[in-house]
């Protein structure tokens, strides 16, 4: 039997990191509330001119189901925003990072993160004034938030046009759609969808929460925080929204970042589930109702309609959904830490995927499978 822990829902509480919040991914924008301009390079999705310019697509029949024009492939851009609402003129950080590919035939999607403190080229932003250079890629999004004349008034969206033009550099993916998503929004969807269960592998204690939700207070001299502490342990569990986001966040765990990396996506795994296993993709009314709960926590970038693509990636299932773990190490040492890099066979992924020979290239390195 499942075991439920923790108490009610509390109040939201504003000014924490959204790491988990990219469990949007799990339905490739299914809860995605408004769009916003995204004018860098991506495919077409859909019918294209001669020049391969994207045109407008006819109108479908009155029968057409949902996202009947979509047929992949397709590259989604998640992030998870560090957002300190409270604090005047805090620009946001990009502090989960996640890319799901889906193959033509919408059949299959492979889901994998990148390190937050990956460190990449970041190309210059004259929109932000940022000249370009390379550090870590959570940056990416507040050096591309800064408005000028405007220092205190960051743009969550610009911010997210710098970093998805540094993941696409980075990757050499080109990406149809994307979204950003806060701590409130992650919360919500979590808590709109009844809860999540899912597998804990490992036992995490937090460093935020008290076992009833409330945010541990700061210790004196800002030296961590005092109080009691949620713990999660190993085994099958339910969580409610504020669980789920205090589980994967903690990073100071066995494993590192790189745990939580993969706790991140085993919660979406979770979730997508949930979602394909109750048909919620394909029901309209219900992906609107979540939208409507969400309200304005999340900005959508670019791509088709929300209903359209829920609609059109409906058919996958939770086998087909493949959980990629690529293996990093840090650049430096001490004071002298830099950053991350990806191994070999962690580039030679991203390599394969483009290539179309992401099974084969996890058949031979079967340890970048996250199963669990």
């Amino acid at each position: 039997m499942t075991q439920r822990t923790g108490a009610p829902r509390p109040r939201w509480v504003l000014g924490l990191a959204a790491l988990a919040a990219v469990v949007l991914v799990a339905v490739a924008t299914l809860v995605v509330t408004r769009l916003v301009r995204d004018d860098g390079p991506r495919r077409a999705i859909g019918p294209t001119g001669g020049t391969g310019t994207p045109q407008a697509s006819p109108t479908p029949s009155p029968t057409a189901p949902p996202g009947a024009g979509i047929t992949g492939p397709l590259n989604l851009l998640l992030v998870g925003v560090d957002t300190r609402v409270s604090v005047p003129g805090w620009e946001p950080h990009g502090d989960a990072v996640l890319v799901l590919h889906v193959p033509k035939g919408l059949d299959r999607a492979y889901l994998f993160s990148l390190p937050r403190d990956l460190l990449v080229d970041i190309p210059a932003f004259p929109k932000a004034g940022y000249r370009g250079g390379r550090t870590k890629l959570t940056h990416a999004m507040s050096y591309g938030s800064r408005v000028p004349g405007k220092p205190k008034q960051p743009s969550t969206a610009q911010g997210y046009e710098l970093l998805r033009s540094t993941v696409s550099g980075y990757t050499g993916l080109r990406f149809d759609a994307g979204a950003v998503l806060t701590f409130n929004g992650f919360d919500r969807l979590v808590d709109t969808l009844g809860g999540v269960d899912l597998y804990v592998d490992q036992r995490v204690v937090s460093l935020h929460r008290r076992p009833d939700g409330r945010h541990r207070e700061p210790a004196p001299g800002g030296g961590g925080y005092v109080g009691p502490q949620m713990v999660y342990e190993k085994g099958e569990r339910h969580l409610t929204g504020w669980q789920a986001l205090d589980y994967a966040r903690q990073r100071y765990v066995t494993g590192g970042g790189y745990a939580r990396q993969r706790h991140q996506q085993q919660l979406i795994k979770a979730l997508a589930t949930k979602i394909l296993g109750e048909d919620l993709a394909r029901q309209p009314e219900r992906v609107q109702q979540v939208v409507d709960a969400l309200g304005d926590t999340l900005v959508y970038a670019g791509g088709p309609r929300v209903v359209d693509v829920a609609y059109a990636l409906g058919g996958l299932t939770p086998e087909r959904f493949v959980l990629v773990d690529l293996p990093g190490a840090g650049v430096g040492k001490g004071s002298g830490y830099r950053g991350e890099e990806l191994t070999s066979t962690g580039r030679k992924f991203l390599t394969e995927l483009r290539a179309g020979r992401a099974d084969a290239h996890l058949a031979a390195n079967p340890k970048l499978r996250i199963t669990r």
